[in-house]
């Protein structure tokens, strides 16, 4: 779907209320390639937190503050989507991982993980999401098991168990989102 303010297009991953609009979502979590620097849409009443996926990295100002330089190793940055907030890309297009949460009914939190061997994530928030990147892995909630592809997401609330077990096909990032309602 196209961004915003026009300047690119974001492929939507999970969105409550399903099918909600831009204005009128809860909580939002997305992927866009950003292929030239410029404005960030704004997003008010509106929490962002962004990491780099893919690409060089950008330099972004929020603000009017100091920009802060984002890449594939830097840790998730968390925005208020009322800013202006300004990218530079440095060197190239990145891909990135975005979530939105509207301040008055969510609150969240993104991790980036590597795993290079089993491991157990558990749900703390209300619902947790978590994207697989760079392999796929073997995914296990209670007693049912599930194949991820790179690039799935699991998505579990609190009729699920509260843990997910990981076993990844090869060394690879999972992206761990925990949503809270208010």
């Amino acid at each position: 779907m196209p961004w915003k303010n026009g300047g690119g297009e974001t492929i939507e991953i999970a969105v409550s209320p399903a099918g909600a609009a831009l204005d009128a979502f809860e909580w939002r979590v997305s992927m866009a390639q950003v292929a030239a620097s410029g404005p960030f849409s704004r997003f008010a009443g509106v929490d962002r937190t962004l990491v780099v996926l893919a690409g060089n990295g950008i330099r972004l100002r929020v603000g009017g503050r100091d920009a802060v330089s984002l890449g594939r190793d830097t840790a998730p940055f968390t925005f208020s989507g009322d800013d202006l907030a300004e990218a530079e890309l440095i060197d190239g297009a990145v891909d990135d991982l975005n979530v939105m949460t509207r301040r008055a009914s969510h609150r969240h939190r993104l991790r980036r993980l590597m795993a290079t061997s089993s491991m157990s994530l558990r749900r703390e928030g209300d619902l947790l999401l978590v994207l697989a990147r760079g392999a796929g892995a073997r995914a296990r909630t209670g007693r049912e098991e599930h194949m991820l592809a790179a690039g799935d997401t699991i998505l579990m609330d609190r009729t699920d168990e509260p843990r997910v077990e990981i076993a990844p096909t090869a060394a690879m990032e999972l992206y761990h989102i925990d949503l809270w309602r208010l």
